[in-house]
């Protein structure tokens, strides 16, 4: 035994007791002393260990040799019925006599008590006594008739025996008779004699070790307990079990074997335990199997929540082995019912406020109807519902406002669930809920529908009477149906469902549907707003981008246009012819996105196409479009109160296919790229200048040689700054990309793009790539006019000359005429060279250039007056005219439509 743990009062207060050395009066053997007691007890149980060991001796030895005795009857019993001659003789004329010595013999040889043999009816053929020869068998000879040996204990001829029955069978396996073979069980019992003194003697040994022990512990307890008497040692476990039991704790003490020693009250009450548990194994109890795993195996566990029928109980285990105390377990239980139905409570919530916050952030991340009805479906199924679906109106899909009073025909646009094959409506169906079903009456009264059981719900099957027995099924069982209510309109219903393995909907769902759908139709909301507003910018947009290349013959022009993953942005591009078979290429791009940017752009290319019809050079042209710029800055910081700046990017170059040169000036756009007909790539030097509207400083233009069939490549800057990359990085790819063999303007715009761009650029991108043309040499001609009216005559002859090598000699009068009047007007107003110049391109272009900047005006002449009539013979007769301005001077130019095409044209 361990060290007693209740010390005395002396050892409390630090004096050891009084030492008795007095006469030995009191015996340690003393029947009111405890290792009386103890020797007492131990007699006893002595007694009984010996008095249950010859019990058991004689039934254990009893048990063994009647099993012997039933094994020895059986070998036998079979041992005979094989015999060779035995079922022959059974068919003899008189068996007895040659089965009766037989049997004897194998009595006697086996040392049984008896061997019979019989017929099938039992009728004995043989017996130890010859008189009970032709009497029936005593036992149960059923299983050796159907072939079966069996054993039994019966009270026979010869008293009580253990005998065995087998069958005899012929060649063909049936049964032709029956041998049985037994001892009395009185031999059974003569073995036992032999083993009682062995037990007798340990019984006399266990009373002296009893003795001894006794005395042994006395000594122990007496110095253990420090002199504590009985009685004391009794009031003290009385005060011990008046604690154990009065506790709110289960308290329960289990064996090394896993036998319940003691279970206090509170832990009766919890587990109800009946009244005999003490002394059971724990696994007996009918205790849930967590619990009695955790009792029976001794697992250490500290405050493990476990389920005990209608309870949750905090479980401790501990060993009781650690200090030297015997093997086994202590257990203590509390019951943790309420506290966990609250903390399932607060959990509850916790899951329903983090759907809340997931549903904020995961839905409405992007302004697309569909993609924010799929969040809503996602983030909800699988937490919520087991399904949920989101039907919207047709028109809310394409961005137009939904109907006042409500529509019950929509589109479902999302589903999503925890399995994929479900009966629900699929994504796409049209749906027109009939007034009966939870959707109609939800858009009706524009509040949320619950019901609980859908089988008991017979208004929604009427609008598909099959799928909605497919729907039940399945094992769907409840549904929550909430309005996407916004702004006084109804955008659509969100459907909730819950399948078998799902508790119904309660109210406490419907009001976190109700939650959830109304923050994702503020979203839906938002993106209908957004996809109606992007469709207007697109086709605000697409009307204000060119619809195509205009006809003209200095450039084979292919081009690209893409809008950004963002929204619709303020890049944009022209082609524009200008006189003397010259073309502009415009590139410009205004910063931002949306509505603003879009109608920025389109009064830029306005401005852009009006300036040009003025022939201005690139860079006077960049400086009006600045001016435009800061005016728009201006009119919209007096309208809004705030200051703006609108920011804009252009390059605007020229083209001119006779002299194969190009010239251009840009306002912070990205350069240009040239690629030569023999692959070489080059970035042509141009001053980048300031965006438009920042500065209202000049520009500068840049001129350099084309060679016929160069690629021009303009851009904006969306191409080469994709993915977050350096603009000089983006720059070097584009020239790799275009460095190389020559490819067609369509091929060079497909690879650019290809190798540049993803499937969604970040930001609109304007792509242009012209191939240049030139007019061949022999289409030109060029004549020095000297400042002499004479000379006139000399110039029209020769232009003559000239149509009729061209094979437009019809054109001659027109054309002299037109000339003769220009030519004049050049000699009588200007005073230095005068140059004279044709074109024979898709139309006949007549130039007349002088050193004058004064630009001739067409009027009205009086009739009185003698000249101002010439001008307007030339308005009359030609297609078109002008000026335009050069360093030196200016050209007045005219053209003339042709009645075929040229034969240099080329596609």
């Amino acid at each position: 035994m361990g060290r007693s743990r209740f010390p005395s009062a002396s050892t409390a207060t630090g004096r050891r007791p009084p030492r008795r050395d007095g006469p030995r009066a009191r015996s340690l053997l003393s029947a009111r002393s405890i290792a009386g007691q103890i020797f007492l007890l131990q007699l006893l149980i002595v007694l009984l260990i010996v008095a249950a060991g010859m019990a058991a001796l004689v039934l254990q030895a009893r048990r063994d040799d009647e099993g012997e005795a039933r094994h020895r009857a059986l070998a036998v019993a079979e041992a005979f019925a094989e015999a060779p001659g035995v079922a022959e003789a059974l068919g003899a004329s008189d068996p007895t006599a040659a089965l009766q010595p037989r049997a004897e013999a194998a009595r006697a040889g086996a040392d049984v008590d008896f061997v019979v043999v019989m017929r099938t009816d039992g009728t004995r053929y043989t017996h130890p006594e010859p008189d009970r020869i032709g009497r029936k068998f005593v036992g149960d000879i059923g299983p050796a008739r159907r072939g079966e040996s069996s054993t039994e204990t019966v009270d026979g001829t010869i008293g009580e025996v253990v005998q065995a029955v087998v069958p005899v069978t012929d060649r063909e396996g049936e049964v032709v008779g029956l041998v049985s073979a037994g001892l009395r069980t009185s031999r059974v019992s003569e073995s036992l004699y032999a083993e009682l003194p062995i037990l007798l003697g340990g019984g006399a040994a266990g009373l002296a070790l009893a003795l001894g022990g006794s005395a042994l512990a006395g000594r122990r307890l007496r110095r253990q307990t420090r002199g504590l008497d009985p009685a004391k040692l009794a009031r003290m476990y009385e005060h011990h079990d008046a604690v154990l039991h009065a506790v709110r704790e289960g308290v329960l003490i289990v064996s090394g074997e896993g036998r319940l020693l003691l279970a206090n009250d509170e832990a009766r009450r919890l587990l109800a335990l009946p009244a005999d548990a003490e002394g059971r194994p724990v696994t007996e109890l009918g205790l849930d199997a967590p619990l009695a795993d955790v009792l029976a195996t001794g697992r250490a566990t500290t405050d493990e929540v476990i389920r005990a029928g209608d309870r949750l109980l905090a479980v401790n285990n501990r060993p009781t082995d650690r200090h030297g105390g015997p093997p086994g377990t202590v257990a203590t239980l509390r019951d943790t019912t309420e506290l966990h139905t609250l903390t399932g409570r607060a959990e509850a919530a916790r899951t329903r406020l983090r759907l809340l916050y997931d549903a904020g952030v995961e839905v409405g991340t992007t302004l697309d109807v569909r993609r924010t009805a799929e969040e809503l479906a996602e983030v909800t199924a699988g937490r919520l519902a087991d399904f949920t679906t989101v039907d919207v109106v047709d028109a809310v899909v394409l961005g137009e406002e939904p109907p006042t009073a409500g529509a019950s025909q929509m589109r479902r646009v999302a589903v999503a669930g925890v399995r994929d094959d479900h009966p629900l409506y699929p994504v796409e169906e049209i749906i027109d809920f009939v007034p009966s079903t939870p959707q109609a009456r939800c858009i009706e009264d524009r509040c949320a529908v619950l019901v609980p059981r859908l089988s008991e719900a017979p208004g929604w099957r009427a609008q598909d009477p099959r799928r909605a027995a497919g729907i039940i099924d399945y094992g769907v069982h409840s549904l929550i149906t909430v309005p996407l209510r916004a702004r006084g309109g109804v955008l659509g219903v969100a459907n909730f469902w819950r399948a078998t393995g799902s508790p119904p909907f309660d109210e406490d769902d419907l009001a976190l549907a109700e939650e959830l759908v109304a923050h994702a139709a503020v979203c839906l909301d938002n993106a209908r707003r957004y996809t109606r507003e992007h469709a207007m910018a697109v086709t605000l947009q697409q009307s204000l981008l060119p619809r195509g290349v205009p006809d003209q013959r200095a450039l084979d022009v292919a081009y690209r246009y893409l809008l950004a993953r963002s929204g619709v942005g303020g890049d944009w591009f022209d082609v524009i012819p200008l006189p003397g078979a010259r073309v502009a290429l415009v590139v410009g791009d205004v910063v931002g996105h949306g509505l603003h940017a879009a109608a920025t752009m389109g009064r830029l290319r306005t401005a852009v196409h009006n300036f040009s019809s003025l022939d201005l050079p690139p860079d006077e042209l960049l400086s009006h479009l600045d001016e435009l710029v800061s005016s728009i800055d201006q009119d919209e910081t007096t309208a809004t109160g705030a200051a703006t700046v609108t920011g804009a990017t252009c390059l605007y170059a020229i083209y001119d296919p006779v002299e194969c040169r190009c010239v251009l000036a840009r306002a912070g756009h990205p350069p240009p790229v040239v690629v030569h007909p023999d692959g070489a790539v080059h970035v042509p030097d141009v001053p980048a200048g300031l965006p438009l509207g920042v500065t209202g400083l000049p520009f500068e233009t840049a001129e350099f040689e084309v060679p016929e069939g160069s690629r021009v490549v303009l851009y904006t800057n969306g191409l080469i700054n994709h993915g977050g990359r350096d603009v000089d990085a983006g720059l070097d790819q584009l020239t790799d990309v275009l460095r190389g063999p020559d490819r067609t303007p369509e091929e060079t715009c497909q690879r650019v793009l290809d190798a540049l761009l993803g499937d969604h650029p970040d930001d609109d991108v304007a792509l242009i790539v012209a191939r240049t043309r030139s007019v061949p040499r022999e289409r030109i001609a060029t004549w020095e006019v000297p400042s002499d009216p004479a000379a006139v005559a000399d110039v029209r002859a020769k232009v003559s000359r000239q149509l009729a090598a061209w094979d437009v000699g019809e054109e001659a009068f027109t054309t002299e005429l037109i000339l003769s009047e220009l030519i004049t007007n050049a000699i009588r107003y200007t005073a230095g060279p005068i140059r004279v110049r044709l074109i024979r391109d898709a139309g006949l272009i007549s130039e007349v250039a002088d050193s004058s900047s004064t630009a001739p005006h067409l009027r009205y002449a009086a009739t009185t007056d003698e000249g101002g009539r010439g001008l307007f013979l030339v308005a009359q007769f030609a297609e078109r005219w002008g000026t335009r301005y050069t360093p030196t001077g200016k050209v007045i130019w005219t053209e003339q439509a042709l009645p075929r095409p040229p034969d240099h044209a080329r596609d």
